[in-house]
């Protein structure tokens, strides 16, 4: 009963979005009546996530005993996240191979929206600071507040004695913050039914259209990815425990991101499944937060498909050593430097059509494919963080982390 119990929510979750689907399948576009539920759900996560981000960074930063631990965690980081993005790349780039997404496929062209040309130093300038303190009360610049909230915490450990009310303020503030996400989350079915209802309703047959294969290729790989390649990464971490805890815990999380699409919406309720699992405070508020911008296992994975799709679409010849580690060096910078930069996406997509000389119109049929592989993608991208989470815990704590007790 116990191990039930564990699981009791996110069956409720799986039900709601369960029951979506089939109000979605049933009425057509008339479930979208139930648009505004959705999007309540969302709106209030979205409310929540750039406070959260703030508080759970700045007090992680100012708790820490000394600058060499945070440097571990984000040395630790970064490797665990280029490593799972290139594992997440070749699986994908064996996939597209044994089955290619392209041949075959006609698709109709229309001309890319009009893009703002910036130089890469303005992109570097517009991603890590913003002009006015205000704008950081938007999720759009969400690595320049969290170099922010990074450079509180430091301001704030380095003050000493005079700094300690304020860290207090700061852990208040983010332990206020996880409790209002456990209010938010007992509307979550409610939205999420009505979120998927609508999807349904709207986009049930477009999806039977000229993308079926690349459909038909990436879901199963993704949530083959999910099921088997985080279960791997959950035993590296904590070994049959690690697994368990991941399972128990990661359910909620997962259909969160599936219906709302966002890394960082699902932010909030990834950050509650890494403590119930045990990742310490200072690391989960540290990886999760940044993980959401910049480690997108998922985006590796699109990437990749995005690319042999379009080789297939101009009988291009996707095959070749050289042209395989392209393609990974390319997904790599789409999932992890490019998702931290605003329009990073768009920007990944420009850059496969530039590196490999494709056609201007190739711009339009891989940004179709964003769209209808994004939930998936996102699911990976955002439960990828958690894992990510238990692995650099693992490295940092040692073999036995999983059997301590965190706050």
């Amino acid at each position: 009963m116990g191990k039930l119990k564990a699981y009791r929510f996110s069956m409720f979750l799986l039900i709601a979005i369960l029951l979506g689907v089939i109000i979605g399948l049933l009425f057509g576009e008339k479930a979208t009546v139930l648009k505004p539920l959705g999007d309540i759900f969302i709106n209030l996560l979205f409310m929540i996530v750039v406070p959260l981000v703030f508080f759970s960074i700045a007090s992680s930063v100012a708790s820490m005993e000394s600058l060499k631990r945070l440097g571990k965690i984000m040395g630790s980081m970064m490797l665990v996240f280029i490593a799972t993005g290139i594992i997440a790349a070749i699986i994908m780039l064996i996939a597209v191979t044994i089955y290619p997404p392209g041949a075959g496929v006609s698709v109709q062209i229309v001309s890319p929206e009009t893009t703002e040309d910036l130089s890469f130093a303005e992109q570097l300038v517009n991603t890590f600071t913003v002009p006015d303190f205000m704008n950081l009360l938007s999720r759009s610049n969400m690595l320049a507040l969290i170099l922010f909230a990074v450079l509180i915490g430091l301001g704030t450990g380095l003050t000493g004695e005079a700094g300690k009310p304020f860290a207090r303020f700061l852990i208040s503030g983010s332990e206020v913050f996880m409790k209002v996400i456990k209010l938010v989350m007992y509307y979550a079915p409610i939205g999420l039914m009505a979120y998927f209802a609508t999807l349904i309703g709207d986009f049930g047959a477009a999806l039977l259209g000229d993308y079926a294969k690349a459909i038909i290729l990436y879901y199963p790989v993704a949530i083959l990815y999910f099921l088997i390649g985080f279960t791997f990464y959950a035993f590296i971490a904590g070994g049959k425990v690690g697994v368990i805890k991941f399972w128990q815990n990661i359910l909620t999380p997962a259909v969160t991101a599936l219906g709302t699409g966002s890394s960082f919406a699902t932010l909030p309720v990834n950050l509650t499944a890494a403590k119930q699992i045990g990742v310490p405070k200072d690391i989960r508020e540290t990886v999760l937060p940044l993980g959401a911008t910049i480690h997108m296992d998922g985006s590796c994975l699109s990437a990749i498909l995005k690319i042999a799709f379009v080789f297939g679409v101009f009988n291009m010849d996707f095959t070749g050593f050289s042209t395989f580690v392209t393609a990974i060096g390319v997904a790599l910078l789409s999932g992890i430097v490019m998702s931290g930069i605003p329009g990073g996406g768009f920007i990944g997509e420009m850059l496969i059509v530039t590196l490999y000389g494709l056609p201007v119109q190739a711009l339009p049929m891989i940004s179709a494919i964003g769209v209808v592989v994004d939930p998936p993608a996102t699911m990976v991208n955002a439960t990828g963080d958690t894992v990510a989470s238990m692995i650099v815990t693992r490295t940092i704590e040692g073999k036995d982390w999983i059997q301590q007790e965190v706050d």
